[in-house]
């Protein structure tokens, strides 16, 4: 299963779109991003690594030996890595910001809207590409994974200089705060929860390249 790397799972969403109108998009796109905290809905969710939508105009396909296409839509392209199962992060979208995601696919064909959630997943399972190739850094860690291991860091950096100055007493009131602050973060590394049978398959075969 090649969307999986790991902690960390790559989706890409290829979607037809009305071209009399995906330039509503680009301008909700701009004001998103003028307006970032109208998307706490989507950034308080920490499960996501990264979300970008981009619009394809006909012409900007490229071209790889197939010749001039004569293409009728505009397309959206929506990428996106997250940690978690494919339905939780669908899950996730739609009850974190489902407005968001309908103004998002405003101008996509036969879009359902986010809710219910059933045609909403089916939408999105008929229109994902599978990666080919995905390529993570840190496979074995989650964003929080990530986000607690900098702060351990810190803390580890702090007791150094406490463990100089302290007495014996001290620095055991000092550790013991230590690690109630980052316990949480303790977590074990490695492979997500299997998500499926081909999510298994993929993490065994995958083990011969990592020796």
């Amino acid at each position: 299963m090649t969307n999986v790397a790991g902690k960390a799972y790559a989706m890409n969403v290829l979607t037809p779109s009305n071209r009399k109108f995906t330039w509503i998009n680009r301008l909700l796109f701009m004001i998103a991003r003028g307006l970032p905290d109208r998307l706490q809905g989507l950034l308080g969710l920490s499960l996501i690594h990264f979300a970008r939508w981009v619009i394809i105009k006909p012409n900007q396909w490229p071209d790889l030996g197939q010749g001039k296409q004569n293409l009728s839509h505009d397309y959206m392209l929506f990428c996106s890595n997250f940690n978690g199962t494919w339905d939780q992060y669908i899950d996730a979208f739609s009850d974190g910001i489902p407005n968001g995601l309908n103004l998002f696919w405003f101008s996509a064909t036969k879009y359902p809207l986010s809710v219910p959630i059933t045609p909403f997943k089916t939408y999105i399972t008929h229109n994902q590409v599978t990666t080919d190739y995905y390529y993570n850094a840190t496979p074995g860690a989650a964003q929080r994974d990530i986000k607690t291991s900098v702060k351990i860091y810190a803390a580890l950096l702090e007791l150094e200089s406490a463990h100089k100055t302290q007495t014996p007493e001290e620095f055991a009131k000092t550790y013991t705060a230590a690690l109630g602050d980052v316990q949480m973060g303790l977590g074990d590394a490695g492979f997500g929860p299997v998500a499926s049978l081909s999510t298994e398959r993929a993490d065994i075969n995958r083990i011969a390249y990592f020796k």
